[in-house]
């Protein structure tokens, strides 16, 4: 099984001279020579060096303590988290998985090969604890692809320590400095090999427009929709892994780009695009169904432990607790089976072929101002007669299904807004805003007729069960409760909204 450690690292060029002493530096007390490490690494991409492109780098390392599988994601400058794997001859299945939506259908193949002779030493303090890291490593790279050239360099490497102080890098750099060595200009190893044996092709991806800022309608609508796509590509791993608020952030994206589809009609052939969106609404339904569940188990789960214990009969909490766990297993064993399916790399792929052939109508070559403005506009006209018609209602389920679809509605404005911000700007910015307090209100209530029909259910299980119900009762109560006042809420921001009172 792959598992995770965060690193935390800075390189340096070195011109052979050696490490400086870095003794009482930060509460380094002493340096301690580990000696001489032998490391053999071979890294692996696409042969258009699609991770190289992304900053992402594969190895297979023999020697040192952690040899086997490594895979690195940039999380900040000198900041990456890796994922390792036990040693094998081919990538592991949960290696390959988290390059997958960069990889899809490319082949994996060694690139490069990086023999380093490595001199250790251990920063630590007055106790012996370990603070950091530091080595000088004699480098010797050979491509592995084309001509097989080669190159060599020495270079000194300081990771800090597990749970150290990042500002104990601060002032090891400033000795270094001192010492007359050079933070590094290539941000990885493999990026220096790649650039010194025949250089990287550093590709763009696929429907990556370049640096030309954007200019007519359609260049921002495309901008955007790019965006949303790299943010698909880039948080597919994060997914995968469980990683906190991924799965929304990804469903969101997966939102964004179907809106702008659909708003921006007049723009982009929707004999094209429609098929696109249906795709990404396909896939923001089964991001949907992980995202959804966890909502509703927070909100449960926290109206719960609000109660006094006098208020909770019968082993509620361990029901809500095993339906939350059984719940949220399925669903993210679901999620990555449509994350590995042809269907999913098919709508990526898709999304590429948009962007690099964008399917443009006539009017994409305008001035933005007034293209986008229409759209825009014609979004909120469609809300303003969904909002007002849901208010009309009484209380119950109709309405809760018409504020359910003003809330899309919502959520498409808001969108479209944020799409034009660079063309339009204070007044999509001051939309946008407006749309956030609409959609966060109408998410509440949202939220709390799921939770309503999920403690029904719960009840009537507990029920069968012989088991006390009044609890459930209690918290259904009170979500009804919060419902009404949120519908109140909700009258008093659209007037405002209707009214132009926006800020």
């Amino acid at each position: 099984m792959a598992d995770t450690k965060r690193e935390i690292e800075r390189k340096y060029e070195s011109d052979d001279s050696g490490l400086p002493d870095m003794t009482g530096v930060g509460g380094v007390a002493a340096v301690l020579d580990k000696g001489l490490v032998d490391l053999d690494a071979t890294y692996y991409d696409t042969a258009d060096e699609r991770l190289a492109a992304d900053s992402l780098t594969l190895r297979r390392r023999t020697g040192g303590s952690d040899a086997g599988w490594h895979l690195k994601f940039p999380v900040a400058p000198g900041v990456r988290d890796e994922i390792r794997a036990p040693l094998s001859d081919t990538v592991p299945e949960e290696i390959a998985a988290l390059v997958r939506s960069r990889v899809r259908d490319a082949e994996l193949i060694p690139l490069v090969r990086l023999r380093s002779a490595r001199d250790v030493r251990h920063l630590i303090d007055a106790e012996g604890t370990l603070l950091a890291e530091a080595s000088l490593d004699t480098v010797t790279a050979e491509r592995l692809t084309g001509k097989r050239r080669a190159a060599q360099w020495t270079e000194i490497e300081v990771e800090l320590a597990d749970g150290g102080d990042p500002a104990l890098l601060d002032r090891l750099e400033k000795r270094l400095r001192r010492s007359g060595v050079r933070p590094a200009a290539a941000p990885s190893k493999l990026a220096r090999a790649l650039e010194l044996t025949g250089g990287s092709r550093r590709r763009r991806r696929r429907g990556e427009a370049g640096p030309r800022p954007p200019v007519t309608a359609g260049d921002h609508v495309l901008a955007y929709l790019r965006a949303q796509r790299d943010t698909l590509v880039e948080l597919d791993p994060a997914v995968r892994r469980g990683l906190p608020d991924s799965v929304h952030r990804m469903r969101v994206a997966t939102r964004r780009a179907r809106s702008a589809l659909r708003t921006f009609g007049t723009l982009l052939d929707r004999t094209v695009t429609d098929p696109v969106g249906a795709e990404l609404a396909w896939l923001a339904g089964e991001l949907g169904i992980d995202r959804d569940q966890e909502v509703l188990a927070d909100r449960l789960t926290t109206a719960l432990e609000a109660l006094p214990p006098a208020l909770v009969t019968g082993p509620v909490p361990a029901r809500l607790a095993a339906w939350a766990e059984a719940r949220h297993s399925g669903a993210h064993a679901h999620l990555t089976g449509v994350l590995d399916s042809r269907r999913y790399l098919t709508l990526l792929d898709t999304l590429d072929a948009l962007l690099t052939d964008p399917p443009l109508r006539k009017a994409a070559g305008k001035k933005p101002e007034k293209a986008l403005t229409k759209a825009v506009r014609k979004d909120e006209k469609k809300l303003t007669a969904v909002v007002e018609h849901a208010l009309e209602l009484p209380p119950g389920e109709e309405r809760d299904l018409a504020l359910h679809e003003a809330r899309k509605k919502a959520k498409r404005t808001r969108y479209a807004a944020e799409a034009v911000t660079e063309a339009l700007g204070t007044p999509a910015r001051s939309l946008t805003r407006s749309m956030k307090s609409l959609t966060t209100l109408l998410g509440d209530h949202q939220d709390s007729v799921m939770a309503r029909r999920t403690l029904r259910e719960l009840a009537a299980v507990a029920g069968a069960a012989g088991e006390s119900t009044f609890t459930y009762g209690l918290l259904y109560g009170r979500e009804e409760a919060r419902a009404a006042a949120t519908e109140a809420e909700l009258s008093r921001r659209w007037t405002e909204i209707a009214s132009g009172a926006t800020g």
